[in-house]
């Protein structure tokens, strides 16, 4: 069996974010047979438009995402919430993975969401619209695969999510439930 290739997009910029640090501790999680990977250069990708998505030039920064997300097998996307919903970064890669209409890389792929919040809400509010726009945009929304985390101001405030093994277990059941919906999808 080949390696099954996840891809974490996050939401955050921050260098310090947490959501980034779930994604770093669910890379750690990955099951034998399959590698998390984190994408970087989120921040570089602008703002979709169709005037610029067209053959020959397309920015080189969005090219890479969406070469980045058609080589994954599957999607994890870490959100926080920004204003009650998703953040513009996630949402603009999204919206460039979805594209060409009808072809674009995100299709038919299985994606998880996790999202995180300082509040107790758990950004259960983004994950709604992130869930929202990844059926829309042609994802494959893999339920048994989300995660809420709230208040993750108290709760990782002195600790990497890393060392958490509640976190840990919950993230390494996320990326498990992950790996077995893309082998499914690449078997079916």
């Amino acid at each position: 069996m080949s390696q099954t290739r996840i891809l974490a997009l996050v939401g955050s910029l921050r260098t310090g974010s947490i959501n980034r640090q779930l994604a770093e501790a669910a890379a750690q999680t990955a099951p034998e047979g399959a590698q998390v990977e984190i994408y970087e250069g989120l921040a570089d990708i602008p703002f979709y438009n169709e005037d610029i998505d067209v053959p020959g030039q397309v920015p080189a920064a969005a090219e890479s995402l969406r070469a980045a997300v058609a080589a994954a097998d599957a999607l994890v996307l870490f959100v926080p919430e920004y204003n009650g919903t998703i953040p513009a970064v996630l949402k603009n890669a999204i919206d460039w993975a979805s594209r060409p209409y009808g072809a674009g890389s995100i299709k038919g792929k299985p994606v998880a969401v996790i999202s995180a919040s300082i509040s107790q809400n758990a950004a259960k509010w983004a994950h709604g619209d992130t869930v929202k726009a990844v059926g829309v945009a042609g994802g494959a929304v893999v339920e048994s695969a989300h995660l809420h985390f709230g208040t993750i101001g108290q709760r990782f405030a002195e600790a990497h999510p890393r060392d958490d093994a509640e976190a840990l277990t919950q993230l390494a059941a996320a990326v498990r439930d992950l790996v077995v919906s893309a082998r499914e999808s690449v078997n079916a």
